[in-house]
């Protein structure tokens, strides 16, 4: 697997030079949101940028094919919506947790420090090792049968090394997200704009009721996704709710302060623009533009524009838009993108939003703060581990505790007969 990984890093380096970067003036801008406020109603839930760096998912909204009694609004999902994450987190605790099973550490000049994680299984008759391998760029997982390996590994068992290894590989697992609500009036086509808002209206309050629960902030114990629970300095109520055992904050543009000639309202885009993805809710049919909003942090919005139907039942409009380095994500929005206001298009939506969040992750200014924080965490996993099997085995682990030669009786002979015996394995850069 190491020989994989290190052809695999000479691949990546044998590229083609990138053709000339366009500037400006060679592209063919997309039309202004103001240019599109001229053209007249109806306007579409996002426009892109004028230099684009965004796609669009829903950019379908028609109602005239709908029935009165709204029984054709498509659901593309049937069951559970489901929730995407790190598909090697749990790898660990669903294989080798509670099983017989080695775990190895070491370190490579160009890979860096490694945890690779052996077990034995019979699968069909047929003997194989499941190795789960845990780099600073990603963890590798694979079933290799024992007749393709010409050595076999081994190793000290160290207590209390799985749940340390749990803990590492399930470190990328969340339970407590935020997430921005924007409230975007007709014609608001500026950040000063959408956050000066204070009032709300009744469509966007039967929105955030629906969305979770009004909760007052002043000693508030759930998660409070950086509100301030204590002295009041973030407004005194919020949106929280918990979702298939997440919690989620809400930081609702209106109910943050507004600072009254602070056209910036910095109070207000102090939490909104450090979160990953923010929904924004439109009353009536206005454009929003996702570079409207400055911040290094915002990756995905989720447009929600509120619509009804012929008998006056409440639907809801829905767009998507992320950078164009953020993955899609799902589940995929439907065929007009219309919903109706059910429980099941709320747990969608919640869905969507922490999914969002996930895949924004995979963006390289976020990819590049997750490798940096993974091979801090994966260097602290190795540098435990070997403190422990040092430990285990009688050897040094540090200047206090080094063992003289030639003294000690049966117990440290028989010590330093296993520093003998196991010194070079213990320093061996490969595994297998």
């Amino acid at each position: 697997m190491i020989e994989k990984m290190q052809g695999s890093r000479l691949d990546e380096q044998r590229c083609s030079l990138p053709a000339p970067l366009k500037t400006e003036e060679e592209y063919i801008p997309y039309p202004s949101i103001h240019e599109v406020l001229q053209k007249g109603w109806p306007y579409p839930l996002i426009i892109l940028p004028q230099f684009g760096g965004y796609w669009i998912e829903g950019t379908s909204h028609n109602l005239s094919h709908l029935s009165p009694t709204l029984s054709d609004v498509p659901f593309p999902w049937s069951g559970k919506v489901k929730l995407e994450s790190d598909p090697t987190a749990k790898l660990y605790r669903k294989h080798f947790l509670g099983k017989e099973h080695q775990n190895f550490y070491s370190s490579d000049i160009s890979l860096g420090y490694l945890v690779l994680s052996v077990k034995y299984e019979q699968i069909e008759k047929q003997e194989n090792l499941r190795l789960l391998l845990r780099t600073r760029t990603g963890t590798k997982h694979d079933l290799i049968p024992i007749s393709c390996l010409n050595e076999f590994p081994n190793a000290v068992q160290m207590a209390k090394a799985s749940q340390l290894i749990v803990a590492f590989d399930e470190h990328v697992i969340s339970n407590n997200f935020k997430f921005g609500v924007i409230y975007q009036k007709p014609g608001q086509t500026t950040e000063e704009e959408v956050f000066s808002n204070t009032e709300e209206s009744l469509g966007f309050l039967e929105f955030l009721d629906f969305l979770g629960d009004k909760i007052q902030l002043q000693d508030f114990r759930g998660f409070r996704g950086g509100l301030d629970v204590t002295r009041g300095q973030t407004g005194t109520e919020s949106v929280y709710t918990n979702f298939r055992g997440k919690e989620i904050m809400f930081h609702v543009s209106t109910k943050l302060p507004f600072t009254e000639g602070d056209s910036q309202q910095l109070q207000r885009k102090r939490h909104i623009g450090n979160d990953i993805v923010a929904i924004i809710f439109q009353d009536e049919s206005t454009p929003f533009v996702p570079d409207m909003i400055a911040s290094n942090f915002l990756h995905a919005y989720v447009v929600v524009q509120l619509t009804h139907g012929t008998t006056g039942d409440t639907l809801y409009k829905v767009s998507v838009t992320a950078r164009d380095d953020v993955p899609f994500f799902g589940p995929p929005l439907p065929n007009p993108a219309i919903f109706r206001k059910t429980a099941e298009f709320r747990e969608f939506l919640l869905v969507k939003l922490i999914n969002a969040e996930y895949s924004c992750y995979r963006a390289e200014k976020f990819a590049k703060l997750e490798e940096r924080t993974r091979s801090a965490l994966l260097e602290s996993l190795f540098e435990e581990l070997q403190l422990r099997s040092r430990s285990m085995m009688g050897l040094p682990t540090g200047e206090d505790d080094k063992i003289e030669n030639g003294s000690g009786g049966f117990l440290e002979n028989f010590k330093r007969r296993c520093r003998e015996d196991t010194e070079g394995a213990g320093q061996s850069r490969h595994f297998l």
